[in-house]
């Protein structure tokens, strides 16, 4: 089992919607809010962990990131 995992949320501001890079095999995740995300991976991310890594009866760290970019309006 690895250290670490990772999930990071990234907005998709075309597309408006939180979209998932990670390096848990399977979990993909696209969400409107970001508490959508977060409550979506809570339940993904464990799955995914027992199902394509043989992950079962353990603690996994997990790194979980936001990515967004915000314009400040400067006066």
């Amino acid at each position: 089992m690895k250290p670490a995992y990772f999930v990071k949320a990234i907005w998709d501001a075309q597309a408006s919607v939180w979209t998932s890079q990670s390096d848990i095999p399977g979990l993909v995740i696209e969400a409107d809010t970001l508490a959508e995300f977060e409550a979506i991976m809570m339940v993904l991310a464990p799955e995914m962990l027992a199902e394509n890594e043989g992950v079962r009866d353990a603690r996994v760290p997990l790194n979980f990131l936001v990515e967004d970019r915000r314009e400040l309006a400067v006066a």
